[in-house]
């Protein structure tokens, strides 16, 4: 693959007339984008501003497009806005994008042919396009050492921003001493997320606007010669993941994560007094999840600059910048658990909390798997062999283990009726768990404390269902014959 950009693409950009045109266009859809979407509800918003995009790569690009392939481009368009606005969701969404990118192929990347050619091209218009909004910007402005200073920070400032995001949603602890601080005016309307969506809108557009595409040499292809290369980059450049920007980034993170681990470790772990208006729940419950979904970033982030046999991983620098900073994930995954522990014990146990515990320590393994593929030297397709491996021993054995009944079990000995302090039992959650919870059931309301005939009639449905399940041998299975076991001798002790 070598760059290509179609000829009259490039005249188009480099008519000065037809230049401020896009940029133009660019903050124009921005501003749609903001009145349709931020802090809004998407329906067919999602619709309209696929349209308006539409009509901004027309403008921007009408001469040079191929005139005779604009209707069936137009008509498959239209056909992907269809299911949007039947119901905008994930499904309508994927084909709103796939019918806007096969549609500008259509119609603007001429020489590009095949099947595997146009998915790379799809590929290379969502995924790298949108990095191109800041490289034409930093060009435009002809300073080579602006132009490397972006590309070097771009991905350390990003991700950093967003794990910073991540910090304070997790951290009420943080989000207070950031509420102390008393930013302008401007800045209270304008915000970091506002800020953010207009670099993301920005950046989704422009690849429409202008034009750029990545292709093999029709002429090459038609003549069997070798495909030109590009010549080999000096060792100075620098990229979005070269070892500078890797560098950079991993320094940061490091910083950032350091914050919230001493949090973790004066609070969680070492039971630190919180302020009087922050409670151990709180803290516990908010940042549960989201250092999951931050471990979850720095793992993939490990895995696209750490290439195996790249000059990253062979960095004598980068390397333990590296294990310390997994090392940190590792106890922030361990903290989440933690968290999880305390808030199960004020608000009891569900079917959704013992998967974020076993999905929490597969995160956890995971993150251990990557070091070991680092130190170890060991390829990707190891990596993903060992994960694969992992999550099937994982799921055998969660296949064996009978969580309705750990569930009720766990919801009834440390409910409020009988340690006296805690959640009430819900029995509505116990029924729900089927006829593995009876034995907590029965444990926590003997039959003449039922009061509530509609919950006397659920559990005598949940009995009727275990006793047809044990009359059918189709039926059978141990974990039903070791109830039935149970709930005869309840039975035979209560009569006797």
């Amino acid at each position: 693959m070598t760059e290509f950009s179609s000829p009259a693409f490039e005249s188009s950009a480099r008519t000065p007339s037809a230049f401020p045109v896009k940029p133009a266009l660019a903050v124009a859809l921005a501003v749609l984008a903001d009145w349709l979407f931020y802090g809004e509800p998407v329906g067919i918003s999602a619709v309209a501003f696929s349209l308006a995009l539409v009509c901004g790569t027309l403008l921007t690009n009408f001469t040079a497009l191929e005139h005779k392939r604009l209707l069936p481009a137009g008509l498959l368009i239209l056909a992907g806005l269809v299911p949007a606005i039947e119901e905008f969701n994930l499904a309508s969404l994927a084909f709103i994008v796939l019918a806007l990118g096969v549609g500008l192929q259509l119609t603007t990347n001429r020489e590009v042919h095949g099947l595997g050619e146009r998915a790379t091209a799809l590929c290379d218009l969502y995924l790298i396009g949108p990095f191109r909004f800041f490289r034409d910007a930093a060009r435009s402005l002809h300073i080579p050492a602006l132009i490397s200073g972006v590309i070097i920070w771009f991905i350390p400032v990003v991700l950093g921003g967003l794990f910073a995001t991540l910090f304070v949603s997790a951290n009420p602890l943080l989000e207070k001493w950031i509420s102390l601080i008393n930013p302008a005016v401007i800045w209270s309307h304008l915000g970091v997320e506002r800020v953010l969506f207009w670099l993301v809108a920005l950046s989704t557009v422009w690849p429409f606007l202008h034009v750029w595409w990545r292709s093999r040499s029709e002429a090459a292809a038609k003549t069997g010669e070798p495909i030109p290369q590009a010549p080999p980059a000096p060792a100075r450049s620098v990229g979005f993941f070269g070892v500078a920007t890797i560098l950079r980034s991993l320094v940061l993170f490091n910083l950032l994560f350091a914050l919230q681990t001493v949090l973790d470790v004066a609070y969680l772990w070492g039971n630190v007094a919180l302020p009087s208006d922050v409670s151990y729940a709180s803290y516990a419950h908010r940042g549960a999840y989201p250092l999951i979904v931050t471990a979850l970033l720095a793992a993939g982030f490990v895995l696209v600059a750490m290439k195996p046999g790249g000059a990253a991983e062979r960095s004598t620098v980068i390397r333990p910048l590296v294990y310390l900073w997994v090392a940190q994930n590792v106890l922030l995954v361990a903290s989440s658990i933690l968290r999880l522990d305390v808030y199960v014990q004020i608000y009891l146990l569900t079917w959704w909390r013992i998967a974020a515990f076993i999905w929490m320590l597969l995160v956890a393994f995971g993150l251990i798997l990557i070091v070991a593929r680092i130190a170890l030297n060991r390829s990707d397709e190891w990596l993903i062999r060992a994960n694969l491996l992992t999550l099937t021993a994982t799921l055998y054995l969660c296949s064996l283990i009978n969580f309705a009944a750990i569930i009720a079990d766990y919801n009834v000995s440390h409910s409020r009726e009988v340690t006296g302090q805690g959640a009430p039992i819900d029995i509505n959650y116990l029924l729900s768990l089927g006829p593995q919870a009876l034995p907590a059931i029965d444990k926590a309301f003997t039959p003449r404390g039922w009061s509530d005939l509609s919950l006397v009639s659920r559990r005598n449905c949940l009995v009727e269902q275990q006793q047809k399940d044990m009359a059918s041998w189709r039926a059978w299975g141990f974990r039903s014959w070791r109830l039935q076991r149970t709930l005869d001798a309840a039975k035979n002790s209560t009569t006797g």
